[in-house]
């Protein structure tokens, strides 16, 4: 029986979104970025949700394993998976034991000693990429480009597949050029592309920040519009396969 614990802030069965097919996701508590439209601030603190054991995540994997088909599986999600490398690393070879695809969702915003080695062991990354331009990548998520140049590195390095998604906000991503150079950049960087769309940026989350005593900085922006998104993620697919 392992030892190894994780600190998970809640967890999703039958997931759609989170990876190929069918899936189990494991949202993991502690963040160290601090995304202006991030739906789940209370994902943030590392001391807030509960604890789980390996064996207890494997179980409650396994009762999904019926539903996964050939594509789906577990993902590990967060908050930013990548916190507790040494969680995931554990988890991925248990569940690789029992024939269980494993994606890890992360936003190149963190990395330590485990990070090289979970992109290594896992079937696919989806990666989070704020935004293509430095600058605009630090004041949407207060963090640097250098850990994602790093995650999309060692993929390379590694052949992980890696699914690249980017949140689109009316007024701060969502012109056509910002998505003509999202396309450059994953040609440029991206060598084991699996597939790119864009999320449409929504308010759900925002009663969570007032309840958290949190400035929402997007305060008076309205959700992204569908039919505009449909239209850019059109071209990103253009421009990906031109």
């Amino acid at each position: 029986m392992s030892k190894t614990t994780a600190k998970i802030h809640s967890i999703e069965t039958f997931g759609a979104v989170d990876g190929p097919g069918i899936r189990t996701v494991f949202f993991m508590q502690g963040c160290p970025a601090r995304c202006m439209y991030c739906h789940n601030p209370d994902t943030w603190s590392c001391g807030g949700g509960s604890e789980i054991t390996i064996d207890e995540m494997l179980r409650t994997a396994l009762r999904g394993k019926m539903y996964y088909g050939e594509e789906g599986g577990v993902t590990f999600s967060g908050g930013e998976a990548m916190m507790q490398g040494e969680f995931l690393l554990e988890a991925i070879k248990v569940l690789h034991e029992n024939d269980i695809n494993v994606c890890i969702d992360t936003s190149g915003t963190w990395w330590d000693e485990y990070t090289e080695d979970v992109i290594r062991e896992a079937d696919m990354l989806l990666l989070d990429v704020k935004h293509s331009e430095k600058d605009m990548f630090r004041e949407i998520s207060g963090r640097s480009m250098v850990g994602l140049y790093r995650v999309i590195s060692m993929a390379n390095k590694h052949n992980t597949k890696v699914w690249i998604r980017q949140v689109v906000v009316p007024g701060i991503n969502d012109s056509e050029e910002n998505i003509r150079e999202l396309a450059d950049f994953i040609h440029k960087y991206v060598e084991n592309l699996y597939c790119a769309e864009l999320l449409g940026y929504h308010t759900m989350g925002k009663s969570k920040y007032e309840n958290l005593g949190i400035k929402y900085r997007l305060e008076g922006v309205k959700a992204m519009d569908s039919q505009k998104l449909n239209k850019l993620n059109n071209l990103l697919q253009e421009r990906i396969v031109a």
